[in-house]
């Protein structure tokens, strides 16, 4: 998958993509779907597969001070959509030059000048431009005067209403990862790389990969049996595991972060990039009297993080 980062020095080897349009935050079923249709447009016409996203989300952009809530971070979001098949990313900056782009102009100067799309699609719900002012009909009708052709998708609605990146935060918050998954067409995955720690796990028995969440959306603070996909490195490949994420009370922790326990491993993970799939929510954090305590709690979340993912 090649990322394009700037509109306005495209090759011809990366313009005149079918693509979709949206921030895309999890990739969602929602989202799929969006981009399910791009690929079948490019089919018809001989198009490459393209997605159309914004670094940063225009929300972090028009609130920077706001709570985290992005569900993937860049680096995620596309390596889920290169699982996915995408072979172009357009992964645009969103800046005030690009905000105050009237509706007209970003159909103009940014889909048909700069990135020469052949078609694009995007959700019912889709505004574009200064101030939000484009709607997805006034898309189709900058693409005939462009030349480029335009699908607006319907919403996609799941089981239980409509599938949004607000109702899967919403099922994370509350510890339920498997009702996120199915929203999401995957289980939730925090990515990054692993962080020195203080290395108290492994004087317990329980050496774990730590991860920053900052920026992300925070899920329910707990112990979660979890599927790890390590990246890179020499230690590349795929673990059961189990992980806490939060605060870490027994040592009065503050800042949030993912701590990981991989069964049955031994290596080095210090640098490596991991994929942390969050399965199932054991239970709260709590605080124990005493170190036996804790780690007889921690081979009990083991033993059953074990029979979870077994089963899967």
């Amino acid at each position: 998958m090649r990322i394009v980062r700037d509109h306005s020095f495209t090759t011809g080897a990366d313009r005149g993509a079918s693509a979709a349009i949206g921030n895309f935050d999890g990739v969602h079923i929602g989202h799929r779907h969006v981009i399910e249709i791009a690929r079948e447009a490019g089919a018809r016409i001989g198009a490459p597969l393209g997605v159309l996203t914004f670094e940063p989300h225009p929300r972090e952009f028009f609130a920077s001070d706001a709570p985290p809530f992005r569900l993937m971070s860049a680096e995620a979001r596309a390596h889920r959509l290169e699982k996915i098949g995408v072979a172009r990313l357009y992964e645009l900056p969103f800046n005030a030059a690009l905000s105050g782009l009237s509706p007209h102009a970003f159909a103009s100067e940014v889909l048909a000048g700069g990135l020469g799309l052949r078609h694009v699609v995007v959700g019912a719900d889709f505004c574009f431009g200064k101030g939000r002012a484009g709607t997805a009909t006034m898309l189709q009708d900058y693409g005939a005067e462009m030349g480029f052709g335009v699908t607006i998708a319907p919403l996609l609605e799941g089981t239980d209403g409509q599938v949004s990146s607000t109702a899967i935060r919403t099922a994370l918050s509350e510890g339920r990862p498997r009702d996120a998954a199915a929203m999401l067409g995957h289980w939730h995955r925090i990515e990054g790389p692993v962080m020195g720690g203080e290395q108290r796990g492994r004087t317990l028995g329980f050496p774990t990969a730590n991860m920053s969440i900052a920026g992300l959306h925070p899920p329910r603070f707990g112990v979660y049996a979890v599927l790890v996909d390590v990246l890179d490195g020499p230690n590349a490949g795929q673990y059961h595991g189990a992980a806490s994420l939060g605060i870490r009370p027994q040592y009065q922790g503050e800042e949030p972060n993912l701590e990981t326990f991989l069964f049955d491993f031994s290596g080095d993970l210090y640098g490596a990039h991991l994929s942390v799939g969050l399965v199932a929510y054991l239970r709260p954090e709590e605080t124990f009297d005493g170190l036996d305590a804790f780690i007889a709690q921690m081979d009990a979340d083991c033993a059953r993080a074990r029979a979870i993912l077994a089963a899967l």
